[in-house]
């Protein structure tokens, strides 16, 4: 049996990964890169890393759930809104039927009582810290995602999460506000009464919740990871979680209407069960959107064997090379000093991988990571005092004291005599070019 199993996963191996594509038709090339990314996502699942960190993220939102909310309420009470919050909680736990009405009561109730003015300094601060460690454990789960080794800074981390927290909750609320308002006009509502409009105007509010999870997932994808993630991965992505999740969705809640033998199992527990079990699945799907988009971005993931990607030696200098062109071309014409996430987006290469040549760079003095603005690149000297050759030597000596050699001696000079003539080589080549020259 079990060698039946490797036989068939060696077959599809082969028929996804060995063909070449160069021949098949356009619609035959799509339906195999689809498969390869659906295989290549269920490899992610298997292997565990995404189910653990949604089991993280349940613990942690069952901490952070109230807090987040009472946030989001506060400053929405601000503008006299509030209330208009409550049916996205109530939506969120629609699948859990009349259970989800209770839990939701329970929380806004919870919310209403919570008095910030009681807390006191530590108490606020306490309140907070359990909010952004939600946001901060969300951000290092799409950093594994994503490949990505930096995280942001503490100053970043703050603004972009008190942003997320005050501003979020009121562009939603102002544009759900806006689409009520036009929904709700009397030019719509005279459309509506015509027959073929009324129609379209049915079927587009069954598809506005999808619409509306596939815009907040794809903006979610692309703010909340710690590098630039483009609009076409990022809502691909999106689409299928958001799909996935709706689907989800109505799956559960026809599995708890017929559940209430766990009310008798469970008793009083059973609402908390159902609410845990809905979460994980939610935050498991999410993860998932965010898996394909990645997959989407850096389609040289999609291989057969899972683990990082090995650059050769050739492909380190290539990248070592371009790297210091756009860092010192962007100092020598006065431009904004280029960002990690700006150099990978613009280089087509994972942020992990370019930030292992960047440090080699960094450690011998070739560029500079400076805070402001925002942990951006500059070179450490002068344009005229760097030589590309010895660029390209540290390139090739990076990581020399980590291996030692014990190869004869007469072995070892006829190696050092083929090297030292190409390095002698390259050195004439190049001479004394510097990368100001280069760039110009």
């Amino acid at each position: 049996m079990y060698d039946e199993i490797i036989k068939h996963k060696n077959h599809l191996q082969d028929q996804l990964w060995v063909q070449d594509l160069a021949g098949y038709s356009r619609g035959r090339r799509f339906l195999i890169h689809t498969l390869r990314l659906l295989y290549v996502v269920v490899r992610e699942l298997s292997v565990g890393q995404l189910t653990l960190r949604a089991m993280s993220l349940v613990y942690t939102t069952l901490i952070s759930l109230v807090p987040l909310l009472a946030v989001s309420f506060s400053v929405l009470k601000a503008f006299k809104v509030q209330d208009r919050v409550e049916p996205f909680l109530f939506e969120f736990l629609t699948p859990l039927g009349e259970k989800g009405e209770e839990i939701g009561t329970t929380i806004i109730s919870f919310i209403d009582n919570m008095n910030v003015g009681v807390l006191g300094a530590v108490g606020l601060s306490v309140l907070f810290y359990t909010v952004i460690s939600l946001i901060q454990k969300i951000e290092q789960t799409f950093n594994y995602i994503w490949h990505i080794g930096d995280v942001r800074s503490f100053v970043r981390r703050i603004a972009d999460y008190l942003s997320v927290l005050m501003i979020g909750p009121v562009l939603v609320v102002s544009a759900l506000a806006v689409t009520a308002s036009m929904v709700s006009s009397t030019f719509v509502q005279y459309l509506i009464a015509i027959d073929p409009f009324g129609a379209l105007f049915y079927y587009a509010g069954l598809t506005v919740p999808y619409l509306l999870i596939i815009t907040a997932f794809t903006f979610m994808y692309m703010f909340i990871p710690n590098t630039s993630v483009k609009v076409g991965p990022a809502l691909t992505g999106a689409t299928v979680a958001g799909i996935l999740w709706k689907t989800a969705g109505m799956l559960f809640a026809s599995f708890t209407a017929g559940s209430t033998k766990y009310d008798a199992i469970y008793s009083g527990f059973a609402i908390l069960i159902m609410f845990m079990i809905w979460l994980y699945l939610s935050w498991l799907i999410f993860l998932l959107g965010s898996q394909i988009a990645f997959f989407r971005q850096y389609p040289e993931y999609v291989r057969p064997s899972r683990g990082a990607i090995k650059l050769s030696s050739q492909q380190k200098e290539k990248l070592a090379l371009m790297a210091m062109y756009w860092i010192g071309k962007h100092h020598y014409q006065g431009h904004t000093p280029l960002t990690l996430a700006e150099l990978s987006a613009h280089l087509g290469v994972p942020a992990i991988i370019l930030a292992e040549v960047l440090d080699v760079l960094q450690k011998n003095n070739f560029i500079v990571e400076v805070v402001d603005p925002a942990e951006s690149y500059l070179p450490a000297k002068d344009l005229d005092a760097i030589l590309l050759r010895e660029l390209l030597a540290v390139i090739r000596s990076a990581g020399d004291d980590s291996i030692v050699f014990g190869v004869g001696a007469h072995s070892q000079a006829q190696t050092d005599d083929v090297l030292s003539r190409l390095e002698r080589a390259c050195s004439a080549e190049l001479g004394d070019l510097t990368v100001r020259q280069w760039i110009q």
